[in-house]
């Protein structure tokens, strides 16, 4: 009978530990992914030179705006 507590108690600890450890690593990646977003206007106006399009600000905002919408808040 100890056993099947041992069991149980071990397998609720094994559970509990993946579902906070998910949360936990979720919460940081959005903060970091916050902090330094995968891509900004420097970034994105190089990226049109390369592919020869000419940047303009209107372009530049419309794109960024565009990325910024697409993201889960």
């Amino acid at each position: 009978m100890a056993t099947i507590w041992v069991v149980l108690i071990a397998i609720l600890a094994l559970i509990a530990g993946v579902a906070l450890g998910f949360f936990i690593a979720r919460k940081y990646m959005m903060n970091y992914l916050k902090k330094n977003p995968p891509i900004n206007e420097q970034m994105l106006r190089t990226l049109m030179m390369q592919m020869g399009q000419k940047p303009s600000q209107k372009k530049i905002n419309q794109m960024m705006r565009a990325m910024n919408n697409n993201q889960p808040k």
